[in-house]
């Protein structure tokens, strides 16, 4: 499992890995991904025969990818393995809530800047380890 957060411009404002199997990225790499995914996600809803709002899921053989896009145009990015049995729709919601309540709520945290709120990944990773016990009941 991989988070990342993408702000309205396109520039990553978070990232965390949330397996010890997700590969490792460096900060580049992880800056590349963040913008090419609001790049595609953008050319996903222009091109899009219907009205859309652009990539929410991309299911591949070995990948899933789940996205969240907030009103304000903040987009929440998760990955994960093809096959895991959590449900990323309610990781990333939960995963939202807490960007509200803990994040936004901050007052020395800037809109549109990178989120270091430890508070925050406490809580993200909360949210990942109670999805995953319970998925194993």
């Amino acid at each position: 499992l991989q988070l990342f957060i993408i702000n309205r411009s396109g520039g990553l404002i978070y990232n965390q890995d949330l397996s010890l199997a997700a590969p490792r990225l460096d900060t580049n790499d992880w800056l590349r991904l963040g913008s090419t995914f609001h790049s595609l996600h953008a050319i996903a809803a222009q091109i899009a025969p219907i009205v859309s709002s652009g990539i929410e899921k991309l299911e591949t053989d070995t990948l899933k990818l789940q996205s969240f896009q907030t009103r304000t145009g903040i987009k929440f990015v998760i990955t994960a393995e093809a096959g895991t049995p959590f449900d990323l729709d309610e990781v990333l919601r939960s995963v939202y809530e807490a960007y509200t309540d803990l994040v936004l709520k901050n007052p020395f945290y800037e809109l549109e800047q990178p989120i270091s709120c430890q508070l925050f990944t406490d809580q993200v990773n909360r949210i990942c380890a109670s999805q995953a016990g319970g998925a194993k009941s």
